[in-house]
């Protein structure tokens, strides 16, 4: 073939495939391009296979659909109380019209962060540095507001701003470090001098919730000794009383025996002067006695005494005369029915029962304390009341 003629369909062929380049548009999903005929604005072409007329029709821009997020570096904005703070901004923003984004702004990207640069110092500049701080969601709500009302016309939709970090000044900074650990060693104190509160105030009631047992223990105590003091008194005093009683009789029965003796041995007043003469040594006996004097009218009151206990008879001499004989006294050994009582040795059963009693309720175990408040025992009957008295009479 013709060099001239191979040459002229490689033109062809490349003038073919440059027409075709010009004339088919594929775009891709998510994504707009402006398209400007001799430069003036014809259409956005839509996702997918779009034909151009070539030479008089070209790509002006393409477009993301998608949202975006783009975030800008940390602004210097002064707090209402004059304190430069450094604030990171992030903002969601997603383009809804390609051809105003293109021809209503030359960047939008840079508009948005100048606009969110102004508005942010405006906000802020209407704050103190603590409401700054404290504050986010009503900062992040006005700047969306405002961002979304200015960007509308540029065919923007702002999703979102967050504020990703707020700076204050490095010695803004220590100051507020030393304000928190004022705060935590103050919250520590309180809660340390609330916990000593609570201990004491345990404390105090362990030991008034002691002390009453303590109290209940010793009154139980005292009411026991007292009992079995008088219990003990009771029979003590039982027991002298028949104890006397039998040495009463004793000695009744003793001076019955020696007047009886008397009465058998019919003693003269001789031998009644011989038996004082023995008495006198004795009568002499002990430390204290240092002279001891014979009564000069020893003789006359022997003769006395011998006229008393008798008569004389024949020959002058006084001899003792029985006295006559008179009913029978009753034995000196038995014992009167209204004193038989007096020798029963037996326990009286309501003093048995109210000293078990007073034992069980001494033995039984005491009650734990409560977990809030103390509550105080009660009196128990069994051991305030005394028991019965004994069926004797004679007892007071």
């Amino acid at each position: 073939m013709d060099p001239t003629a191979l040459i002229v369909l490689a033109v062809i062929v490349l003038l073919v495939v440059v027409l075709v380049a010009k004339t088919v548009l594929l775009v891709p999903q998510a994504t707009a391009s402006v398209i400007e005929r001799l430069g003036r604005y014809r259409s956005v072409a839509q996702p997918g296979l779009n034909l151009l007329v070539p030479f008089f029709d070209r790509v002006r821009a393409r477009v993301d659909l998608r949202e975006q997020v783009v975030s800008f570096p940390p602004q210097p904005v002064i707090t209402q109380d004059n304190l430069t703070v450094s604030i990171d901004t992030v903002v969601y923003f997603q383009v809804t019209d390609a051809r105003s984004a293109v021809y209503e702004i030359s960047n939008y990207i840079t508009g948005v962060e100048q606009l969110t640069t102004t508005t942010l110092r405006n906000v802020v500049g209407g704050m103190s540095l603590e409401e700054t701080l404290t504050s986010r969601d009503s900062i992040n709500t006005q700047l969306r507001g405002v961002l979304d009302k200015e960007t509308g016309r540029w065919g923007i939709r702002v999703a979102r701003v967050e504020l990703k970090a707020i700076d204050p000044p490095p010695s803004i900074q220590d100051s507020m470090e030393k304000q928190m650990r004022a705060d935590r060693e103050k919250r520590a104190m309180i809660l340390n001098a609330e916990g000593t509160r609570e201990s004491a105030i345990k404390t105090a009631e362990g030991q008034k919730q002691a002390a009453i047992l303590g109290a209940e223990g010793q009154k139980q105590a005292a009411i026991l000794t007292a009992e079995a003091d008088r219990q003990s008194s009771i029979l003590r005093a039982q027991g002298d009383r028949a104890s006397q009683y039998l040495k009463s009789q004793g000695q009744a029965k003793a001076i019955e025996k020696v007047f009886a003796a008397v009465k058998r041995a019919k003693p003269t007043p001789e031998l009644l002067a011989y038996q004082y003469l023995q008495t006198l040594p004795k009568m002499a006996e002990g430390d204290a006695n240092k002279v001891w004097l014979v009564p000069s009218e020893f003789g006359k009151s022997l003769e006395g005494f011998a006229r008393s206990l008798g008569k004389a008879d024949e020959e002058g001499v006084f001899r003792y005369e029985p006295p006559e004989q008179t009913e029978d006294a009753p034995p000196a050994e038995d014992v009167e029915d209204s004193v038989q009582a007096w020798f029963d040795t037996s326990t009286n059963p309501e003093v048995a029962e109210a000293v078990r009693a007073a034992e069980a309720v001494a033995r039984k175990e005491v009650p734990a304390p409560g977990e809030f408040g103390t509550q105080v025992p009660t009196p128990r009957p069994g051991i305030a009341q005394r028991p019965a008295s004994t069926s004797d009479p004679d007892q007071t």
